[in-house]
């Protein structure tokens, strides 16, 4: 089990959305200056021949836009848990030097970390099913009647429910917008705590306790299709907190593991509840990359509709971080984290 805060978690990251709603310190402009140093260390791996997988921190100099970063990833750990980078002109790059730059900014913000069993390093988040036909899901059979996977939800025009990504920070590089809806929803998880701790402290106890999740065949980062883990953790008064409904409720299909008791369901109804309660709405523009640390936010996101023909199909860049100053973790998050030690390199799924 988990250790319980006694008394609400304070800081700047157990914001309540009228907070974000009535302040714009979250929001970083990228001015002209730092879109000259993104072109010129663009121009500097194009030279090379690099790769955008292949670029590393050292061949994408940056140098008052560093700082920046620097300052946006002491934000992230330190401050709210929420930066939205704003400006970055997209309609001027190539796809692939779109992926050049995000991932050079990626690289000086953190490590990438991989999103699927099989490679993905930046995810293109769209309506594959309006796309393509089809989701893709290496390694995943998806049977008709059975609940689709999250991989499946995130990936095509449906709502997603809160939930978190299994990295220390989540970044998303607006493309394209859709033609309609595609708002993001996003919730300090600490600041649901406290509301809990408050109103329910009976269901705030069971959250510190192990919940079943599955892997969905989507990792290869165990031996076995479950793990147990609390949705709720402090070690040294820092807060962590790794949930997705999805993946709770897929581990209750699987043969041995123990039945949610309704103390528990009602828990995550709860969370759920406070979560919509507290959160804010956001609209992603092009050129915005909306950075989150998964310890202490939740995110979501509204149904949308396309209009390819018109350039409004949504497109978002995903990149999964692992940050070098990162908090402990409680003891037994090694089970989805690989190491909870500060600063270490963990997260994303493991590779084959």
């Amino acid at each position: 089990m988990s250790s319980i805060a006694a008394k609400p978690l304070t800081g700047p990251d157990a914001w309540h959305g009228r907070d974000l709603a009535r302040s714009t310190d979250w929001i970083r402009p990228i001015w002209a200056a730092a879109v000259a140093e993104l072109d010129a260390a663009l121009a500097a791996v194009k030279a090379r021949g690099l790769a955008w997988s292949a670029i590393r921190r050292e061949d994408f100099p940056l140098r008052a836009f560093a700082a920046e970063l620097d300052a946006v990833a002491h934000e992230l750990e330190h401050g709210r848990g929420v930066v939205l980078l704003r400006g970055l002109p997209v309609e001027r790059y190539t796809d692939d030097e779109l992926r050049q730059i995000y991932w050079g900014i990626g690289a000086h913000l953190g490590a990438a970390r991989f999103q699927n069993a099989h490679g993905e390093l930046i995810g293109d988040v769209r309506d594959e099913l309006r796309a393509y036909g089809q989701v893709n899901q290496p390694g995943v059979e998806q049977m008709a009647g059975e609940p689709v996977t999250s991989r499946y939800k995130a990936r095509s025009s449906g709502p997603l429910r809160f939930h978190t990504d299994r990295a220390d920070v989540v970044g998303l590089l607006c493309v394209r917008q859709a033609r309609r809806g595609g708002l993001s929803k996003i919730v300090s998880s600490v600041a649901i705590h406290n509301a809990m701790l408050e109103a329910r402290p009976d269901l705030l106890t069971l959250l510190h306790q192990d919940y079943y999740r599955t892997r969905e065949g989507e990792e290869l980062g165990g031996n076995r299709r479950w793990y147990a883990l609390p949705v709720f953790g402090v070690r040294d008064g820092r807060f962590t907190s790794q949930y997705s409904r999805t993946f709770v409720e897929a581990a209750q299909r699987i043969d041995g593991i123990p039945k949610l008791t309704p103390a528990q369901d009602e828990a995550l109804d709860v969370l759920a509840a406070v979560a919509e309660e507290l959160c804010f709405e956001m609209e992603l523009r092009p050129g915005d990359i909306q950075l989150l640390n998964n310890h202490v936010t939740y995110h979501a996101r509204t149904a949308f509709e396309d209009d390819a023909a018109a350039g409004q199909d949504r497109l978002l860049l995903r990149l999964w971080l692992s940050m070098p100053n990162s908090r402990a973790l409680p003891p037994g998050f090694e089970v989805l984290w690989g190491s909870i030690e500060p600063g270490a390199l963990r997260g994303g799924i493991a590779q084959a």
